[in-house]
């Protein structure tokens, strides 16, 4: 009965789930801040789209595009910065 309940609907949520769980190991893990970059921004794709399978609302897709949005615009200042941001005049 466990197995028939996970494929029939919470498949989608174990996957994502199992990829955000490896994401926040490896970032947890990982030695180099630059390396830890590219798991933190997987892990923010596995929180929104967990977000978007659990909560069975239409308001759970905005909020999940939100966070989506959010965290990456957060990856992508932290990796400018890290690569030397605009130019200072």
């Amino acid at each position: 009965m466990g197995v028939a309940c996970l494929i029939e609907g919470q498949l989608p949520l174990a996957v994502c789930a199992g990829v955000g769980l490896v994401a926040a190991i490896r970032v947890v893990l990982e030695r180099s801040t630059l390396l830890k970059l590219p798991y933190l921004n997987v892990l923010g794709f596995a929180i929104a789209g967990s977000i978007a399978l659990l909560i069975p609302h239409p308001l759970a897709i905005l909020a999940a595009c939100a966070y989506f949005v959010g965290s990456t615009l957060e990856s992508n200042a932290i990796a400018s910065t890290f690569a030397g941001g605009r130019d200072r005049e």
